[in-house]
Formats: structure tokens, C-alpha cells, sequence
């Protein structure tokens, strides 16, 4: 996810490669992102964000503790901090850099590798002016994203657009081996597989009628497609959607709780 924000931050100009320094304690991967992307890298959390104005914490949970230890009292009082760290609450993070650290607490997502991602995110009462707009402005680099003024809503979002992308792919995947099995050859597969699904998200988008609706155009009375949708009902397809989005949103919020990434 770090590296999809650092694609679409130089892809839309917002920041300068002379402008990033990207921590990372892995050697290989700090030489692979200064050959792809030409920017500064260390293996030094303090070092990346000394002088910082606007400081990105990319992490996974499980490390979040350890990253916060070792930058508190590092970041200048009155510097950004934007969070992408799963289920990690502002308290959280405040408490471990700084009670008055201005905060903002995102959920992203991978398309925003090509500018197309799904953000939403919150911030604390003493981010100025000034720096919700720099948000927003990184923000729109990636996407389209939600403010929310309540921290809440950023478990839910993990459920929905944090890891929907999986979800997506997975019904992607699963619908090409459906037609592979049924007999099409893979590679016709894959361009018809992905195209319905291209065009049906454009067409809905573009629409703008309910989902429902769209639904119905498609299905005639004992045609193909009620067949096919009576198959997926009978499968719990919706129901199994529900599922998969509450687990991950619950999840989030055990990530939120002291021992609840273990």
C-alpha cells in the first residue's frame, strides 16, 4: 500500500521526488524503490522523518507499537501525521507520538496505484486548515475518497473499500475458471470476463439508476440469466458478501484493541 500511494503521488505531481524519504528496513526493497522511483530511501524511521512536514505511516498493525516508540518525540509537534495502519485508532497513535500531534487517520486502498482508489478518512480537531487540504490534495492523487467526522466509520471502510479490492478480485477469478470450465479458451475468458465487469461498473456509474434495477434489464422471464441468478441466490452469493464485508470490518476493530493483532 505504501508503494501504491508513493505510484500515485509522483504520477499526479503531487510531490516531488526530491520531496520523499521512504524508511524501510528491508535493503532490497530500499534499492528497489530507488531504481523504479529515484527517490531518497533509509533504514531509519527517525531519519525519514526528521524535517518532515507531512509523515505517512504505512506499516501493518503488528508493527505499529515498535514504530511508534521509536519516532515519539522525533516528529516536529506541529507535522502531519497520516496513518494508513489497519484498525490503529487515533488515540492509539497520539499517545504513542505526541497527545497534541495533528492526526489524520486513512483507509486506502491498491487501485490507487492508478489513481482509481476508494479512500476514507478522518482527522483530529487540531489539524488546520492548511493541512486537511494537503490531505486532500494526496488523497485525490490516489482517487475518490470520504471525509468522515467521526473516527467510526474508518473500521467499516476497512471492511468496504480497504479490503474490497480482494473481494473483487476473487469474483474476477472465480469467473473466469467458471468460463474456462464451461468451455471458452482461458484468454477469451478473461477479455469477456473483464470487460462485463468494466462495462457493467461504467454503465451503473453512468446510469445512475439502483442496482436492482440495472438487474432486471438483464433478466427475462426464465432466460439464462434468471437461471444463473437463481444459482447464485441458492448459494447464499449475497448473503456470503455481507459476511465477508462484517468480518473484515470486525476485524479492524479487534486490530483497534490492545492484543487484538496477535
Amino acid at each position: 500500500m505504501c508503494e501504491a500511494i508513493l505510484k500515485g503521488l509522483l504520477t499526479a505531481r503531487v510531490a516531488a521526488t526530491t520531496h520523499i524519504v521512504v524508511s524501510d528496513p528491508l535493503e532490497h526493497r530500499r534499492s528497489d524503490l530507488l531504481l523504479k522511483y529515484g527517490i531518497k530511501t533509509t533504514a531509519s524511521n527517525i531519519e525519514a522523518v526528521t524535517g518532515a512536514e507531512v509523515i505517512i505511516l504505512a506499516v501493518k498493525p503488528q508493527q505499529a507499537a515498535v514504530v511508534l516508540r521509536d519516532l515519539r518525540a522525533r516528529i516536529d509537534s506541529t507535522a502531519l501525521v497520516i496513518s494508513i495502519i489497519a484498525g490503529v485508532t487515533v488515540e492509539t497513535l497520539q499517545s504513542g507520538i505526541g497527545a497534541m500531534q495533528p492526526v489524520v487517520r486513512v483507509m486506502p486502498n491498491t487501485p490507487a496505484q492508478i489513481g482509481e482508489g476508494a479512500s476514507g478518512w478522518t482527522a483530529t480537531a487540531n489539524v488546520t486548515v492548511e493541512q486537511h487540504d494537503q490531505a486532500e490534495t494526496i488523497l485525490s492523487a490516489l482517487g475518490r475518497h470520504a471525509y468522515f467526522e467521526s473516527e467510526h466509520y474508518i473500521d467499516m471502510v476497512t471492511g468496504v473499500s480497504g479490503s474490497g479490492p480482494a473481494y473483487v478480485f476473487l469474483f474476477i477469478e472465480a469467473f473466469i475458471d467458471a468460463a474456462v470450465r464451461i468451455g471458452l479458451p482461458r484468454q477469451s475468458a478473461e477479455m469477456l470476463v473483464l470487460q462485463t465487469v468494466k462495462g457493467s461498473t461504467l454503465y451503473y456509474e453512468q446510469s445512475k439508476a439502483h442496482p436492482a434495477q440495472l438487474k432486471n434489464q438483464v433478466t427475462s422471464a426464465g432466460g439464462t440469466t434468471a437461471a444463473g441468478l437463481h444459482a447464485l441466490e441458492a448459494g447464499a452469493f449475497r448473503a456470503t458478501i455481507e459476511n465477508a464485508v462484517e468480518a473484515a470490518f470486525r476485524k479492524s476493530e479487534q486490530l483497534g484493541k490492545p492484543g487484538g493483532h496477535n
